[in-house]
């Protein structure tokens, strides 16, 4: 007997079938705005991330070297890959680039609640625009693709905030601070205690004066914008402030504006984050963690070598997607659903075989027998399926021109005949003959 790998998952139908339901409806979503299907390999050359994050990030990879003799790795996140992509063709590529993908990636790190070594998400990214209203479309489709899974606004928030915010700040105090190292801090300030986190400011380069007084300006609210100008007393942070109040506005525009609360302390560890940042969390709390997130990456395409290219985008993904819609009671239910079975008695394959082919033509879910089983196995299998309909075609209903439709629910019958069914009927059940 073998088991699982640590990590990795098992899906099995019932599960599957609310997974598919969910990645259909987010892939929806965004198709209605306009975002085009892309396919993208499993692995990549390892240095596509040594590269751009160092050596040591190949421990948290699943890398190897292949039979070729190449370094390569298991593709943890697909950004770097979309942007190879788009680096390839960027000529030729119609401005904005609006791309979507669902498929796994693999991560060697730590298993725990929402978060496994293989996982699933669709990721959802702009390139070629750095119009406000890009980043705004970004959230209008997160947020529509969760109110239509059935969420609202009382179970979920996007804290918003802006990288050159929280970057502009930190450069209008004195000294030498470690400016990336701040927002990998600030990052971690929800995840890790008082101390830990005053530490890691510490690090970077902040006095505990400094501290004191960037966790205070942390705590900024959208009506404190101004004051946080003020105090930096620089462009880069009146022009980041103006272009998240117009982001903002924006996504009113768009009809989403509820779902977005400024939050400062919001800062992607990341380091390719460049603009607006947001992440998506369980309004109640009882998802501790953030269920995604997503942000501006302007500079990305250049690092891959192409021409400076605006990008934003974001990825849900269905590991803790799947902990705030359960949390919320609007997850599918994990159960199979089925049509209709067609039920053979007897000789009566062919007139079988013609009403469930009939009936797959309608886009319906039919099953019928294929072990030989007695009528009994053949009803207790069609309950298990949950088939909604049972069409029995037996050798007696046959001689009188006749099948017979069985509704499961109620396990009313009527004969119906042969030659009619299914007929024009584009969904026939009990009630349309009895």
């Amino acid at each position: 007997m073998y088991d699982r790998i640590k990590g990795f998952r098992d899906f099995y139908p019932e599960e599957m079938q609310s997974r598919r339901q969910v990645m259909d409806t987010v892939e929806s979503v965004a198709r209605r705005h306009g975002f085009r299907e892309i396919g993208t390999p499993a692995l990549e050359s390892a240095a596509l991330y040594a590269d751009k994050s160092g050596e040591e990030i190949l421990d948290e990879l699943y890398s190897f070297e292949d039979k070729g003799g190449r370094s390569v790795a298991l593709t943890p996140e697909l950004t770097p890959t979309v942007a190879r992509m788009a680096v390839a063709r960027q000529q030729e590529l119609s401005k904005p680039i609006k791309w979507m993908s669902t498929r796994p990636f693999w991560r060697y790190e730590q298993v725990q609640q929402g978060r496994f070594r293989e996982f699933y998400q669709t990721n959802i990214d702009i390139f070629g625009s750095a119009e406000p209203t890009a980043d705004a479309e970004i959230l209008a489709v997160a947020a529509n693709a969760l109110t239509e899974l059935g969420l609202s606004g009382e179970d979920f928030d996007f804290r918003v905030s802006h990288r050159d915010i929280l970057g502009g700040l930190l450069e209008s105090f004195e000294g030498n601070i470690d400016t990336e190292a701040a927002i990998r801090a600030v990052d971690k300030r929800a995840k890790i205690d008082a101390d830990e986190y005053a530490d890691l400011l510490t690090d970077a380069g902040l006095s505990t004066a400094q501290i004191d007084d960037f966790d205070s300006l942390l705590d900024s609210g959208e009506d404190d914008l101004d004051e946080l100008v003020e105090f930096a007393d620089t462009d880069r942070v009146e022009a980041a402030v103006e272009n998240l109040r117009d982001v903002l506005a924006a996504t009113d525009d768009l009809g989403v504006g509820e779902y977005c609360t400024l939050s400062l302390t919001t800062a992607r560890g990341l380091d390719y984050y460049t603009g607006v940042v947001f992440e998506c969390f369980d309004s109640t709390g009882e998802v501790s963690r953030s269920v995604f997130g997503g942000g501006r990456y302007d500079d990305l395409i250049e690092g891959f070598g192409g021409q400076p290219t605006p990008a934003v985008g974001f990825a849900p993904g269905y590991a803790t997607l799947s902990l705030l819609c359960q949390r919320a009671g609007v997850w599918p239910e994990e159960e199979l659903s089925t049509d209709y079975y067609v039920l053979q008695v007897g000789d009566t394959r062919d007139v079988a075989s013609r009403i469930a082919r009939e009936l797959r033509s309608n886009s319906h879910v039919v099953e019928s027998d294929v072990a030989g089983r007695s009528f009994g196995a053949q009803l207790d299998y069609a309950d298990s399926i949950n088939a909604e309909t049972v069409v029995i075609v037996g050798e007696q209903d046959l001689e009188n021109d006749e099948v017979t439709l069985k509704e499961m629910d109620s396990g009313e019958q009527v004969a119906v005949p042969v030659d009619s069914f299914p007929g024009d009927h584009e969904r026939p059940t009990y009630d349309d003959f009895a």
